[in-house]
């Protein structure tokens, strides 16, 4: 492991131990190296953000490839208006066109009941987005009733409730700071509910103690078509 910001000597470091070097970074990042081949994810939820924030607008002009995710839940004038913006400011970029699967580690236990949705908090928050992953899941798996949590709301959640009004049907994990951890354990086992369903990236039943049973919900990119990520990688590396 590398660390520091000293970002010419970590990859000069880096250099010495591996033949390729991936960098993978955020919508808040831009790598430190500069890519032989620079891929970005493209979300038709939010279409239109491409160009509305830094870094993520460099980003998306720099692509050499830009994937377009979420199609099988994507409006299809959302698609167009990113396709508009491709056209117009990165036409050199390959554009693949990709799903974004959403699974539960038991789909049997969120029939019929009433649910509490955990989310990845920073997609909620400034990311603007109402619901997530563990909504879709929800919804997919027929739960009975999503729970609104706010009515139990404790601490730092309560006050994301107060700063961020469009949230309202999910929890948003926000951090893992002692009382951060504290207010979402809190105020997750003082919602009535039958399930709950963790949808953040960090497995929350290694860091808290839930009083009720738990589903883990995931997702993983399902390529839609061709070209696919393999045939444009592959056809870099032969540039090399």
């Amino acid at each position: 492991v590398y660390a520091g910001v000293d970002y010419a000597d970590v990859l000069k470091e880096a250099e010495k131990e591996a033949d390729v070097i991936v960098w993978d970074g955020g919508n808040n990042d831009l790598p430190f190296i500069k890519p032989d081949l620079e891929i970005v994810v493209l979300d038709p939820h939010r279409p239109g953000h491409e160009l509305l924030y830094y870094p993520g607008e460099a980003n998306f002009r720099r692509a050499d490839v830009l994937i377009i995710n979420k199609m099988d839940t994507a409006k299809s004038q959302a698609v167009d208006v990113i396709m508009k913006n491709i056209k117009e400011v990165n036409q050199k970029a390959a554009v693949i066109y990709a799903a974004s699967a959403i699974k539960a580690a038991d789909e049997n236990l969120i029939r019929g009941k009433r649910a509490l949705v955990v989310e990845d908090g920073p997609t909620l928050t400034h990311g603007g987005m109402a619901y997530g992953a563990g909504i879709v899941a929800a919804e997919k798996y027929n739960a009975g009733e999503i729970v609104d949590p706010r009515p139990y709301a404790v601490g730092s959640i309560k006050n994301i409730f107060a700063s961020y009004p469009h949230i309202k049907n999910l929890i948003p994990a926000m951090g893992y700071a002692r009382h951060q951890i504290k207010d979402l354990e809190d105020t997750i086992n003082a919602a009535p509910c039958d399930i709950v369903l963790i949808a953040t990236p960090v497995d929350l039943t290694k860091i808290i103690k839930i009083n009720k049973p738990t589903v883990r919900i995931s997702y993983e990119i399902e390529e839609m078509g061709k070209p696919a990520i393999a045939d444009v990688v592959e056809r870099f590396l032969k540039t090399l």
